[in-house]
Formats: C-alpha cells, sequence, structure tokens
C-alpha cells in the first residue's frame, strides 16, 4: 500500500494542547468492527462496553525527563535529547545547537537552580549516528541525576506549557524509560480502574519503552519500505499468565494502547498459545493484512496522518472504518493526539 493512503487533513486547531480535567471526560468514540457502527460517549463511560472476565492490558513505560539544557564548553547553547542508553554512561541522542561535533563537551544546566546558572554535570559528544543523532558520554550515569536535570519532553505539536508533568503520565507509569507517553492510557483515573475492578474487569502490564521515532511519518512511497525503529519490550510471565487464563475462560483481551498492542503481538510470534513471557527489541510493523493473534479490542488515541499508529489501527479495524471514524471524529469536534479524545474498537 501507499503511504499517501494513510493521509488526512487536520485542522490545526483540532489538535489539542492540554489534557482536558478529569482526565475520563475525555470523548470516547466506540467503533465496531463487525458492523462498523459508531457511537460517542465520554471515556468514564467505557466500562458499559467491558464485561467481567475481559482483561485489559496496559503499557506502565514512564517518560523520562530526557530533555537536558546547557551549554558548549566553548560557550553557545546545547540541548541534549536522550533516547536510548547503551552503556551505563553513553547514551544515543538528539542534539539541538551549532557545531556540535564528536569531541564537543556540554556542560548540563540545573534548570530548577536559583540565580546563578549551575553546572552540575558534563558529557562529551563520541560519535555522530548514521540518523543524524550523537552518541553522548557523561561523566557520571545521568540516570539518577535526570528528576533534578531533566524536562519531561512534550510532543512537537503541542506548544502550551504543562503546569502538572504529572498530566503527561498514566496513573500507573512505573518504570522509567521513554520519551513519550503511552497516550491511551492518559483517560484512566485511579478510580475508574478501580469501578472497573469491581465490575470483574481484570488489569495486566507490560512495558513498552517509546522512543521519538512515534512521532515521525512514513516518507517511503510505499509502506512496505519504511524501516520499523525498535523499541524495548517486556511481557512479564504474570501478564502472559493473565492473558492466557482469559483466553481459555472466554474473556477478551483488550490493548490500551498501540504498544500494548505490539508488546502482545511480539510476544505472539514466538508462541501464540499458550503466551509465553516475552522480553527484548521489538521491531513489529504491523500493516493492513497483518493475523493477530492476541489483541480482540482496543483503546488508542486519534493518530498522526502517514505515521505507523494510523496504520496499526486500520491493520486492526480495517482501513475502510477508520477512514469514516476520523472523518466522523473531526465532523464532532474531536480532540487529536496526545492529550485528545479516544477510541474503543471492539
Amino acid at each position: 500500500m501507499k503511504t499517501s493512503e494513510f493521509d488526512y487533513d487536520l485542522p490545526v486547531e483540532m489538535i489539542a494542547q492540554t489534557p482536558i480535567e478529569p482526565r475520563d471526560t475525555s470523548r470516547l468514540l466506540v467503533l465496531s468492527r463487525e458492523s462498523g457502527h459508531i457511537s460517542h460517549h465520554r471515556f468514564r463511560e467505557i466500562s458499559d462496553f467491558l464485561h467481567p472476565g475481559d482483561l485489559l492490558v496496559a503499557n506502565d513505560s514512564r517518560v523520562i525527563p530526557a530533555r537536558l539544557m546547557g551549554r558548549k564548553e566553548s560557550g553557545g547553547q546545547a540541548e541534549v535529547f536522550l533516547l536510548r542508553r547503551r552503556q551505563e554512561r553513553i547514551w544515543e541522542t538528539l542534539v539541538r545547537g551549532r557545531r556540535l561535533r564528536p569531541g564537543t563537551r556540554i556542560e548540563i544546566d540545573n534548570p530548577k537552580a536559583q540565580g546563578e546558572r549551575s553546572r552540575s554535570l558534563s558529557a562529551t559528544i563520541i560519535a555522530e549516528t548514521p540518523a543524524g543523532g550523537r552518541v553522548v558520554e557523561f561523566e557520571v550515569p545521568v540516570e539518577p541525576l535526570l528528576d533534578e536535570l531533566g524536562i519531561v519532553p512534550l510532543p512537537p505539536y503541542v506548544h502550551e506549557p504543562l503546569a502538572d508533568g504529572e498530566r503527561y503520565q498514566t496513573v500507573y507509569a512505573r518504570v522509567q524509560g521513554s520519551v513519550a507517553a503511552p497516550t491511551a492510557g492518559l483517560h484512566f483515573t485511579t478510580l475508574l480502574i478501580d469501578q472497573l475492578l469491581e465490575q470483574g474487569v481484570r488489569f495486566a502490564f507490560v512495558t513498552l519503552h517509546i522512543g521519538l521515532h512515534t512521532f515521525r511519518p512514513v516518507k517511503s512511497e510505499q509502506i512496505e519500505d519504511h524501516p520499523m525503529h525498535s523499541e524495548w519490550a517486556e511481557l512479564p510471565a504474570e501478564t502472559a499468565e493473565a492473558v492466557n487464563q482469559t483466553r481459555n475462560s472466554g474473556g477478551r483481551v483488550i490493548a490500551v494502547g498501540t504498544t500494548a498492542v505490539r508488546s502482545l503481538e511480539t510476544a505472539a510470534r514466538l508462541q501464540a498459545s499458550p503466551l509465553v513471557p516475552f522480553q527484548g527489541w521489538t521491531d513489529l510493523f504491523i500493516t493492513p493484512g497483518y493475523r493477530f493473534r492476541v489483541v480482540e479490542a482496543m483503546v488508542t488515541n486519534f493518530h498522526l496522518p502517514r505515521s505507523t499508529l494510523l496504520m496499526l489501527v486500520s491493520a486492526f479495524a480495517g482501513k475502510a472504518a477508520i477512514d469514516t471514524a476520523y472523518r466522523e471524529a473531526i465532523g464532532e469536534g474531536y480532540r487529536f493526539y496526545s492529550f485528545g479524545d479516544s477510541m474503543l474498537i471492539l
């Protein structure tokens, strides 16, 4: 298929700039894969479509404060955006600034320091990456210092500052590692989760650390020519067991977000029944024609044009159904992307 088939026009004012409060008052479009029927609700009404014995599988990855601001030793501002840790002190990064070549030393600022700028950490660029990034070596392990020195990154299409950084985390986020939030889960509140548990709906978790590539559009003319990025994923034994129990008892396995879909389906490529634990890198690229082995329903946000995420939901629900749902969502004034509204595909 051509990448251009996954393009659509979205008025810029429909890109949500701030999260809605409370989380579960966001809108929910419910799409039936079997009939194509669409209905409109609030997210807190998701309980009306879930049954005792269903299993929601969510991504518990937590967004790290990946943006580090500083200056070159020779002067001039520099920004280091952490992407992936290679070794204890060595990271793949994106950098912003002039003449940031191998050998350049950067002094990282403490954005929370009062008064004069403090230099709390130094880093040296040691190599360039084929994609145009930089490999950076820190003088000490940087992860323990991120809460003090780092800034939580927001998607490039969000231009409003976020008053509360926790609003770009799910309420169940616990494993540090992502540079973007698994946004389908942002709609859940602890109260809603408790209500679903009381209803007999179970929760289980996978971990997939989301990279910056999630925001990048597919540039190849044919989607099969796109080099899919790799992300670290883990499906623990207790989640595999919960999935197997749910399938054996007739319940539905419902993925919360595309990252949960990719984690489950990656594990299923090793062994679909019974599902077995998995830990490692995944570059699974789900496009129309893919046969889903585990996921039977999905909670998801509205995705960017020409993105791998839009291709995934089109594979799950059918491209024609997704095209119709997106047109209706635009016509109904839904909010799009990370802080936007949600869709439940049954």
